[in-house]
């Protein structure tokens, strides 16, 4: 109709950055749909990108600041919230220390520039070493090997999906994900183009998986065991002569060191702990060498166990031995318009990456990329001492459920003596805090991915503009967040937020560009805030004007234009070693000292006998969040909160379809409802992350509804892996034992 207006908006959701097309008529969403035009997804959409406008009208997401007034919140205004926060905060910094105040961010911010561009801000004026986030939980240890490989921590070889002959999945479900640590919208219909010409995906995963439903072959294999199978198929390539380097050969150091690491594995020997015969392994190692061009993708389900860190290199152990490294049709490095530490500073060479540079208080874990194990959140709040943790902020996270031990945790936040959340929820997390200050909606903003063009399948550039008005008087997150840093360093809640800005950007031009920091400045005038960051990282990028010294380059303003054309499209991934790498040798490091170390475990647990039952998550593309439990178009339909169990383990234990039963690890137990099914692996029971809306004191009236079993509750925090403290939450052992029917 003449007054419906079409807007084209990124889905912020997942990782997979779809285009939508959202149709407004009198300031409410009418319709969304994918954007045929869209230079990434090219009118791809899941059910999550239908969901915006949920989101947008959920009567749960909070639009005004509460603060917590004898323990009931209260809505209040913005000037009494932060006036609450400069009462309380500073005098605990003062009194107790810089290490006493933590911050914590979860995976919502990484779709949010504003969150992503200005939390550090924080983190800096905090000056804490108690920092946190989802990383830990999710896909640190990808980060930790790309880093000590590549030089840099989002140095991500990614599959090249559109030319590959052969791809080998493990631990991944990119067909529910639209891929992860890898933005790859419409996985499906790129793996059925991929069959089409002839070529063939594989998967590896103890359930068949929707990806395992499409691909040609799946095998089972036991939780856990992943770096098993990955030492001993690159044995194989070994001991077959099958190595070859392809075009990184002068590029490559650690060959024979790797050679002497997998020795031990031999297909024979590691074949009882997979689960899968060694002659299967030495065939899967003999396609992926024998395939023109080949990839091997691993994910979740290798990142979020023990051995997390060793799973992750040797997949690009596997991928470089097999000459597939930075290669058409192999794995190659994307290479971001904005905001990519690998396309700046001198290229080939770098100082690196480093962990350890400061440790946590109570376990001792070392630091990661700038922060702790979230798993080390509860023993830091509980144990005296000094530096003991006693404020929290918290940053669109809701740990009590996504993290093990939630219970603990939990208990442990009402120890704080004052937390603060930036949330747009009051839910199992913020319901511990004493004032929550809450973002904008998706559609009242504008957005451009930060982290998500490092990772993407092709190269591109886009920009969407707010759908919708934000209100009046409403602050968006980046200028709550200085407002925070402001009142952090005794600057007051009175601060004026532009004029911090102002400073703060002229002092990061300084910094960044010296004598033209005043040129800068003025070029870029006309923005305020994440926008004036985003024309910088544009100009300044790979493909931008240099500030008018490219006349064909790409500025904000040419981004910002592109939007009702689906952005730019900045072409397929191309070669870039060595330019990518930022590693001191100059070198791809295929043998990091760490990681050889530690293999010294895997080889002693090869004796280990495997646990007779097992669980492990499991993904949704309607609910990969806990937050999406509260959005109708999402929770509608079957009951996703299952434990999904084999006909022969539900036959043993006297499970029964749609009845329930206990799951206990230890101590902790926890009731879900049993699904019978021949996708799982026997031994393993797979239910879902994420759950447990029935805590009292949120406000998810949806979620609540049907609450689901909390998964994370039956995990022990104590069990990382020991190299990027990423929480371990699959293969665990469990008992299970049938209850009464629901």
């Amino acid at each position: 109709m003449s007054d419906t207006t079409t807007h084209h908006r990124i889905c912020p959701l997942c990782e997979a950055c779809c285009g939508l097309e959202i149709q407004v008529r009198d300031g409410r969403v009418t319709g969304i749909r994918g954007h045929d035009a869209d230079v990434l997804s090219a009118g791809y959409i899941c059910p999550k990108g239908v969901a915006l406008k949920d989101l947008h009208e959920d009567p749960d997401r909070l639009r005004a600041p509460l603060l917590k007034r004898d323990g009931v919140f209260v809505e209040v205004s913005w000037e009494e919230a932060f006036a609450e926060i400069e009462r309380r905060l500073p005098p605990l910094r003062a009194a107790f220390g810089r290490h006493a105040v933590a911050i914590t961010v979860g995976n919502p911010s990484a779709h949010k520039i504003g969150l992503l561009t200005y939390f550090g801000k924080l983190a800096r004026a905090l000056g804490t070493r108690n920092v946190f986030s989802a990383s830990t939980l999710d896909q640190m240890p990808k980060q930790l090997a790309s880093g000590l490989m590549f030089g840099h921590w989002l140095s991500v070889a990614l599959p090249d999906i559109s030319r590959t002959d052969h791809l080998l999945v493990l631990g991944a479900n990119p067909l529910v994900s639209n891929g992860s640590m890898w933005t790859v919208p419409d996985f499906r219909g790129k793996a059925k183009a991929l069959q089409a010409r002839g070529g063939k995906l594989v998967v590896i995963d103890p359930r068949r998986t929707e990806t395992a439903a499409i691909a040609d072959a799946h095998h089972f294999i036991r939780p856990n065991a992943d770096v098993f199978l990955l030492a001993a198929m690159v044995h194989t390539l070994f001991a077959e002569g099958l190595v070859t380097l392809g075009n990184v050969a002068d590029r490559v150091t650690g060959v024979d060191a790797v050679r002497e690491a997998v020795a031990p594995f031999t297909p024979e020997e590691v074949a009882p702990r997979c689960g899968i015969a060694a002659d299967t392994i030495r065939s899967l190692t003999r396609e992926l060498a024998a395939a023109p061009r080949a990839a091997v993708y691993a994910r979740i389900g290798t990142c979020t166990q023990e051995y997390g860190t060793l799973c992750s290199w040797l997949v690009d152990v596997l991928n470089t031995l097999t000459g597939n490294l930075d290669r058409e049709g192999g794995v190659l490095f994307a290479k971001s318009a904005a905001f990519a530490s690998n396309t700046a500073g001198k290229p080939g060479i770098g100082k690196g990456v480093s962990t350890g540079r400061h440790h946590a208080r109570v376990s001792g874990a070392p630091e990661v990329y700038g922060e702790l194990p979230v798993t080390c959140l509860a023993e830091e709040i509980e144990t005296p001492g000094d530096g003991q943790i006693r404020a929290l902020i918290t940053v669109a996270t809701n740990p009590v459920l996504s993290a093990p031990d939630g219970p603990r945790l939990a208990r442990a936040l009402e120890q704080l003596d004052f937390m603060v959340s930036l949330d747009i929820y009051l839910n199992e997390t913020t319901r511990h805090a004493d004032v929550i200050l809450p973002g904008l909606s998706p559609l009242e903003e504008f957005h451009y991915d930060v982290a998500f063009p490092q990772l993407s399948w092709r190269n591109h550039a886009r920009y969407s503009p707010p759908v919708l008005p934000a209100p009046p008087g409403r602050p968006a997150e980046w200028q709550t967040i200085l407002k925070l840093a402001a009142i952090v360093r005794g600057d007051g809640a009175a601060a004026d937020v532009d004029a911090l800005d102002e400073a703060e950007f002229a002092q990061d031009a300084q910094r960044l560009f010296g004598a033209h920091a005043d040129a800068v400045i003025a070029a870029t005038a006309a923005y305020r805030g994440p926008e004036r960051l985003l024309d910088v990282a544009l100009r300044s990028g790979p493909y931008g004007d240099k500030f008018s010294r490219k006349a064909e380059g790409l500025t904000l303003a040419k981004v910002m234009a592109a939007n009702p054309a689906g952005g730019i499209d900045l072409g397929p991934l191309q070669p870039r070693i060595p330019e990518v790498l930022r590693t001191p040798s100059g070198q791809v490091e295929l043998a990091p000292p760490t990681l050889l170390a530690d293999m010294a475990r895997a080889v002693a647990d090869l004796a280990r006998p495997a646990p007779d039952l097992v669980v492990i998550g499991r993904r949704d593309v309607r609910t990969n969040n806990s937050w999406m439990h509260n959005l109708p178009v999402l929770a509608k339909g079957p009951f996703r909160c299952t434990a999904r169990v084999h006909p022969a383990d539900a036959a043993r234990l006297g499970l029964r379809d749609g009845a329930l039963a206990r799951l206990a690890n230890g101590p902790r137990q926890i009731t879900a409802q049993v699904q019978i099914s021949d996708e799982m692996m026997p031994g393993v029971i797979s239910l879902p992350h994420g759950w447990g809306h029935d805590l009292p004191g949120s406000r998810l009236r949806v979620a609540a509804e049907r609450p689901g079993a909390n998964l994370n509750a039956l995990l022990d925090d104590q069990q990382r892996d020991p190299l990027s403290g990423n929480a371990v939450l699959g293969g665990v052992a469990v008992a299970v034992e049938p209850l009464e029917a629901a």
